[in-house]
């Protein structure tokens, strides 16, 4: 059973973020749990190790008290994610976020060639981050940019694609799975996938199953958290 030290002197949590829960949300939930529970102090240190989309659920790691230095390193491990791109049609937002905006052929789209294209994104690619995305530009979120319907120039960024394998074909599905290092947009990738399929594409599923070490498989959603508070303090 935990204690209100514990916490204080520093937890790794492992969050199952539902869909449509923004990672702040979850933290926030956790945050008032915890100093609900434990009675702890008001400036109780909490964070998440790097962002999820409400449109994604999956592992979302929460760093408490003096283990919230951790972020940084945990943040730059390799993650994992499992998802669904649907081809023949894009977004601006690059996913479920916004309407469809142009539609495309995929009668050409077979299995082999979809075994063909992923090879082309292993390893370094370049990679342009969504319109949509949180990233800073000129004082202003893109999204921020994107929303007001103001061109914004986007520089494309460096990022490794370690694994990319399909695990699913069944058009206009295509389900994978990835590997990748920190800063990459599994967004961008499905955009880019469709494109380089000569169709379009966008991400219409993502779960993140993997951050380094830490695994899915153990984490709990903020529901389950909640009972194992409430039971421990009962």
């Amino acid at each position: 059973m935990k204690t209100a030290d514990d916490f204080l002197e520093g937890q790794v949590l492992l969050i199952d973020k539902p869909l449509t829960w923004s990672s702040f949300q979850a933290v926030n939930k956790l945050k008032y749990l915890l100093k609900r529970h434990y009675n702890l102090p008001k400036k109780f240190k909490i964070g998440h190790a790097g962002t999820l989309d409400p449109l994604a659920s999956g592992l979302l790691i929460v760093c408490t008290g003096k283990l919230t230095k951790k972020i940084t390193e945990i943040q730059a491990q390799t993650k994992e994610y499992t998802g669904t791109i649907t081809v023949g049609a894009t977004t601006p937002s690059y996913d479920l976020e916004t309407e469809i905006d142009a539609t495309f052929p995929i009668e050409h789209i077979s299995e082999a060639l979809v075994s063909a294209t992923t090879q082309q994104f292993l390893g370094e690619i370049n990679q342009k981050p969504p319109v949509f995305s949180a990233i800073k530009k000129d004082g202003k979120r893109l999204y921020e940019h994107a929303r007001a319907g103001e061109e914004v120039e986007i520089t494309s960024r460096k990022t490794t694609i370690y694994e990319f394998e399909i695990t699913r074909f069944a058009l206009p599905e295509i389900d994978f799975r990835v590997q990748c290092s920190k800063g990459t947009y599994i967004r961008s990738l499905a955009y880019d996938f469709g494109k380089a399929l000569q169709s379009g594409g966008h991400l219409t599923a993502l779960r993140r199953t993997k951050i380094g070490d830490y695994d899915v498989k153990n984490a709990v959603t903020p529901e389950v958290f909640e009972r194992q508070v409430t039971v421990s303090n009962s």
